[in-house]
């Protein structure tokens, strides 16, 4: 399991398709915003947090269709199909490893682009844990959406067409929490039932995700 872990990690940060590229995206459409929608602070503070929650599932988008397609092309899982490693774990340690090389560099990033949008300061702490819940939930569906688009070529189109509905409530939920905060409210249960929708995809899509594998491999 390690073994497949390590490899994956490494082949994103070598290829430059997950860390890189969705760090690049994430800052390129931060920087954009001021050019769409205007300079003023005061418009930029208010929807800062929406912004940065649509950068980062956009962000995340861009790696989707490496998660398997790479596996394929080369033969690599027909291999770890047939070896001892359910698909289940397989399928568990990609979403872990797409987490870890986007989504964890994008909540990095979050906090110091989130000062270019004049992002309020007790939205800080607010943002970085919802995406923290929440970012997880985008690797898992998106992990799920790539083993269903495995082995068609370019994909890529048709797989973001698939999981972007499923991305709707983490984005409504996690952008939610990051507001109230900013509004000084309350926001413990938006940002509860963004954890809550990441457990239950970590519970359940990695073995919708194997059965899509099997019936893609047969």
């Amino acid at each position: 399991m390690m073994g497949l872990l390590k490899r994956d990690l490494s082949l994103a940060l070598r290829a430059g398709g997950g860390f890189g590229l969705a760090l690049a995206f994430f800052l390129i459409f931060v920087a954009l915003v001021p050019f769409g929608i205007g300079p003023e602070t005061g418009r930029l503070s208010d929807i800062a947090a929406g912004l940065l929650w649509l950068g980062a599932l956009l962000a995340c988008l861009l790696s989707l269709d490496r998660i398997f397609q790479l596996d394929w092309e080369d033969g690599t899982l027909d291999l770890i199909a047939t070896s001892p490693l359910p698909l289940e774990a397989a399928s568990g340690l990609k979403a872990l490893a797409h987490w870890l090389t986007t989504g964890l560099p994008l909540v990095a990033a979050a906090p110091v682009l989130g000062l270019m949008l004049n992002l309020p300061p007790a939205a800080f702490p607010w943002l970085i844990a919802s995406l923290l819940a929440g970012t997880p939930a985008l690797s898992v569906i998106g992990t799920f959406g790539a083993a269903l688009t495995v082995g068609i070529k370019r994909g890529g189109l048709l797989l973001s067409l698939l999981v972007l509905p499923l991305y709707v409530p983490t984005l409504i939920l996690g952008a939610l929490t990051a507001t109230r905060g900013a509004q000084g409210l309350d926001a413990t249960t938006p940002l509860l039932l963004t954890a809550g929708i990441t457990l239950g995809a970590a519970a359940v899509l990695p073995f919708a995700a194997a059965a899509a594998l099997r019936v893609n491999l047969r």
